[in-house]
Formats: C-alpha cells, sequence, structure tokens
C-alpha cells in the first residue's frame, strides 16, 4: 500500500449553480400582429322590414276584407225578412250595405295614400266638424230619433251618424296631443289639458244622444292610449276609478239603463219586455251547434230577434254557420287587432305609434262590447259589430281607419328597406400577413 492509503479525504466544495437567468418572454409576433379586429357585413340572415310591413299589411288587409263580405252576405240573410215586410224588397238592406262597402273601400284607398302624418294637422278641424254635426242630430229639425235616441242626421234617403266620425276624430286628436307633450306626461295638470275637456265634451254630446256604448268605445280607447304614452300608473288608476264611477252614476241612474242592466244578469226575471233580446240571441247561438243551421236558413231572423242585423247579427251568424263560423269570425277579428298592435310597435314616430294604438283599441274595444252584449256576458248597450253589422257610416269610417293603419305600415319602412337593405357589420377576427 502506498503512503496515500490512509490520506483523509477533502471534502469537495460544490460548485455554486448557475441561476438561469429569467429573460422576459417576448409577446409572440405572430398572435399579436397576424390578428386583428376588422368590420365585416354579417352574412346571418336577418328580418327585412319591407316584409314585415307587408307581413302586417295581410294580416291587416285579408281579415278585414273577410269580415266585409262576411258582413253583407249576413246583413241580407238577417234582414230579408224584415226588408220585404217593411219596403216590400228584400234586397233593400243589402243593396245599401254594398253601396256603403264600396264607399268604404274609397275612403280606405284615400287615408292608405295619405300620409299618416296629415292627421295631426286634421285632427282639430274633424274633431271640430264631429262636435258640430253630433250637436245637429240633437236639433229636432235635423235629427232622426229611433228607438229612443237621436244619434242620426238625415241626408235623404240615406242617414249619417255623426258619432262613428267623433271616434276617428278623438283618436286622432288624442294622438296629437299626447305626442306633442314627450316628458310632461309626468305632469297630471298637462295630461288633462286639453285632453281631459274635450273628451268629456264629446262623451257629454253622446251621452245626450242616449249612446252609452258608444261613449265607452271613445273614454276607454283614450285611456288605452294614455297607457301606451306611458302616462303614470296612480294619474291611470285615479282616472280608471273616476270613470267606473260615473259609468255606474249612468247606468243606474236611468231607469231603462238600470232594467237593461239587471236584465244582464238575470234576464229570464223579465223574458217578455227586457230580457226578451238577450234570451232570443242566446236561443239563436245556441240553435247553431256546431256548424249551424244553413246559410240563409236562420228562424230568429223571423220577427223572433230584434234588431237582427245590426247590433244583433252574430248571434244571426251563429244560428247559421254553428260554432265554427263563430270562431272563425273571432280568429279575424284577433288577427286584425294582431296587425294593429304590431304596425303600432313599428311605426316610424310617437304619433303614428299612438294613432296606430288608438285605432286598434278602438276597433278591438267596440267588438268586445257587441260580442259581450251578444253572448250575454256584458250589458246590451246598443254598439254595432265592426264591419259586419248594418249601417253606412259605421262601416265607411272604419274601413277609412283601417287604411290610416296601413299608411303607418308603409311609412314604417325606411329608404333603405325598401331599396333592399344593407347587411349589418359586425366585429370578426380575421388573419392577415404581419
Amino acid at each position: 500500500m502506498g503512503d496515500g492509503a490512509f490520506a483523509p479525504r477533502v471534502p469537495r466544495t460544490p460548485a455554486p449553480r448557475r441561476e438561469a437567468r429569467r429573460v422576459p418572454k417576448r409577446p409572440s409576433r405572430e398572435r399579436t400582429s397576424s390578428l386583428r379586429v376588422v368590420q365585416e357585413p354579417d352574412r346571418r340572415p336577418r328580418r327585412d322590414p319591407a316584409a314585415v310591413a307587408r307581413t302586417s299589411l295581410l294580416l291587416l288587409l285579408v281579415p278585414a276584407a273577410v269580415l266585409t263580405a262576411i258582413g253583407v252576405v249576413e246583413v241580407f240573410s238577417a234582414s230579408s225578412v224584415f226588408a220585404f215586410t217593411t219596403y216590400r224588397n228584400s234586397f233593400w238592406f243589402l243593396e245599401r250595405q254594398a253601396l256603403y262597402g264600396a264607399i268604404g273601400i274609397g275612403f280606405f284607398f284615400l287615408t292608405a295614400h295619405m300620409r299618416y302624418t296629415a292627421w295631426r294637422r286634421l285632427a282639430g278641424p274633424l274633431l271640430a266638424i264631429a262636435i258640430g254635426l253630433l250637436l245637429l242630430a240633437l236639433h229636432p229639425s235635423a235629427g232622426v230619433s229611433a228607438y229612443g235616441a237621436s244619434r242620426w242626421i238625415a241626408l235623404g234617403p240615406l242617414t249619417v251618424q255623426p258619432s262613428e266620425l267623433a271616434k276617428l276624430a278623438v283618436v286622432a286628436f288624442a294622438a296629437s296631443v299626447l305626442s306633442r307633450k314627450g316628458r310632461k306626461l309626468d305632469d297630471w295638470l298637462h295630461i288633462a289639458l286639453p285632453l281631459g275637456p274635450i273628451v268629456l265634451l264629446v262623451a257629454g254630446i253622446v251621452m245626450l244622444q242616449r249612446d252609452l256604448g258608444t261613449t265607452i268605445v271613445i273614454v276607454g280607447s283614450v285611456l288605452l292610449m294614455l297607457f301606451i304614452a306611458g302616462v303614470r300608473m296612480r294619474y291611470l288608476a285615479v282616472t280608471g276609478v273616476v270613470s267606473l264611477a260615473g259609468l255606474a252614476y249612468l247606468i243606474l241612474g236611468t231607469a231603462y239603463r238600470r232594467a237593461r242592466f239587471l236584465s244582464f244578469v238575470n234576464p229570464w226575471k223579465d223574458p217578455r219586455y227586457t230580457g226578451y233580446q238577450l234570451i232570443q240571441g242566446l236561443i239563436a247561438l245556441g240553435s247553431g251547434g256546431w256548424f249551424g243551421v244553413g246559410l240563409g236558413a236562420s228562424r230568429q231572423k223571423w220577427a223572433y230577434l230584434p234588431n237582427a242585423h245590426t247590433d244583433f247579427i252574430f248571434a244571426v251568424l251563429g244560428e247559421e254557420l254553428g260554432l265554427f263560423g263563430e270562431l272563425a269570425v273571432l280568429v279575424l277579428f284577433g288577427l286584425v287587432v294582431y296587425a294593429g298592435i304590431r304596425i303600432a310597435v313599428r311605426a316610424p314616430d310617437t304619433f303614428g305609434r299612438l294613432l296606430a294604438a288608438g285605432i286598434t283599441a278602438w276597433i278591438g274595444l267596440q267588438a268586445i262590447v257587441n260580442l259581450g252584449a251578444v253572448t250575454g256576458l256584458l250589458p246590451i248597450t246598443g254598439v254595432p259589430l265592426p264591419f259586419l253589422s248594418f249601417g253606412g257610416s259605421a262601416l265607411i269610417v272604419t274601413l277609412g281607419a283601417v287604411g290610416v293603419l296601413a299608411s303607418i305600415a308603409r311609412a314604417s319602412v325606411g329608404p333603405q328597406a325598401k331599396k333592399g337593405g344593407t347587411a349589418r357589420p359586425r366585429a370578426t377576427a380575421k388573419r392577415v400577413s404581419a
């Protein structure tokens, strides 16, 4: 063994560790420079405003035309017996209803091709004319009385009912006033003036004509317009309570209205007098069954059902066409109201929205009041059924109001949409070379 065999071992000193230098990572040049946010047209399909307007027009015009045609046929069927016994001409009411329908179609085309904004200027003069005609109808020398009411003006062989024109005038005036108020709708004084006195004046004159049903339609339409305009709920609640209190006073404070209301609650209590018309109407509806007794085969029109061709035409329709015919008519009215709501939602401005909403509320509310009376769900008020009941003033003005809705629908399509529209830009990540 050598001398170094037992030599002590010297511990080795560990070499110092090299600390890895932390080099900050460079941002990926490829990721930052090659991805850029660019705007490119959105190729996703979207609803064309022109197509939406055309759909609204179809939903409005087709049901209105079908209801008008059904009205002409049912007026002839319901009135043929009464016309022959009274005028010795079974076609007397048919000829006039067809004439009123032709005039109404002409009025429809006139209002449909007018700019709906013209009604803002026409609202005041039209309202003044309507009030003048309402007052004229109360005068014994010009007014025509029937069933204890003075609601018509004689123009030769024809009669005019000014309250129908007053509905359109009040709706147009309310839309004009509310559209100008803007933020002032939070102040109850701006809401009440000048709309409140005008509505009360028209409603008061109509009540002097003993026409509670038309008063309900006018006031109810204005209340719905106030709601759509954005009036505070507490103001609407107070107005609604006051209106209901006034309605209760008008019903219970007059003997014949109170008798009608009580007969609505229990028509069988006086089946020969106050409850007679409602009972006969219910018999007609019940006799129709599922499919009806056949067009023109109604038995209630043979002097059993009063006002078969006017206020209670739906009862004759139900007897002849059955439950399916009634449901079809209800669906058509629902389509008209739905189309009116679509048009109001897509109206170009506040005035157009309120005008469309007011017309839709008027037609829908009047249909509800009439159908509720015929089916026994509401008291009888003598309100005609839109499009169907006999009456020139009602049919002409209603078709003219439909033309106003069509004008608003046509105006809701902007210039770009009429030319086909442009694609909406969307943000997309597109890879481009650095």
